[in-house]
């Protein structure tokens, strides 16, 4: 191919690239923090005419978001976010509390030296990101902060199965942590370091080999996730239901 040639295609593939990036970073910001809800559709003339794009860029995004199971693209290739079904939240929860249990565990037992000092660093991270949050009552920061510290703990457990199955479930989590996050400070009245010293005593089991511990950890933690965020569903309930006079 002729270098002049090589360059057009460059210049005409970059623009679209980016075009798909922000397409992409907009409409999982937007899917997250729930400015876009479940179920609802996701019409690509429409997201053409929002991001001023063609609709190559737009499927781009829309491709990358359905990788993560954000949105669901139907048979007759209608695309909507995807939807949250609270009735099984029990079992997630349940689900959640299994992996993580297994997977911080196994990092205990499995990890290096260099795990030890990416997990740190993901922490330092998570703290940065949870303070943002509070500050701003912008949750998503402390949302990818939290997911990418626990991701990398399963990483560091060395079992691909544990590490595929875990991602999955942490992905899924993403908005449910989101109404918990906002429910934990504003009604709850928790505080940054409350969460921060959770995270900082996994770590440390991890570092010490504590297997037993790094599981007990993670436990607890899952279930406070759980307890949390049940109290949540039904607070929320409670709050919709009309007293007959």
């Amino acid at each position: 191919m002729p270098v002049k040639k090589a360059a057009a295609e460059r210049k005409i593939a970059g623009p679209r690239e980016t075009g798909s990036t922000r397409v992409y970073s907009e409409l999982r910001h937007d899917i997250l923090s729930m400015v876009l809800p479940p179920s609802v559709p996701l019409d690509e003339v429409g997201l053409g005419k929002r991001f001023q794009l063609s609709r190559s860029p737009i499927r781009e995004a829309l491709v990358r978001l359905a990788a993560e199971g954000l949105v669901v693209t139907h048979e007759n290739r209608s695309t909507i976010v995807a939807p949250l079904d609270f009735r099984s939240v029990p079992e997630y929860l349940d689900a959640l509390d299994l992996l993580q249990r297994a997977t911080h565990r196994s990092a205990a037992i499995c990890r290096s030296q260099r795990d030890i000092e990416e997990i740190e660093t993901t922490l330092v991270a998570y703290e940065k990101k949870a303070q943002l949050s509070f500050d701003t009552g912008d949750w998503l920061p402390l949302i990818e902060g939290n997911y990418n510290f626990h991701f990398r703990i399963a990483q560091a457990g060395r079992n691909q199965y544990f590490v595929v199955f875990y991602k999955r479930i942490l992905e899924e989590g993403r908005r449910m942590l989101y109404f918990h996050s906002e429910f934990l400070f504003k009604s709850l009245g928790s505080t940054v370091e409350r969460l921060n010293q959770h995270h900082r005593e996994m770590v440390e089991a991890i570092r010490i080999q504590d297997a037993d511990e790094a599981e007990r950890l993670a436990h607890e933690h899952a279930q406070q996730f759980k307890g949390d965020f049940l109290e949540y569903m039904e607070r929320s309930i409670t709050s919709k239901m009309k007293i007959a006079s």
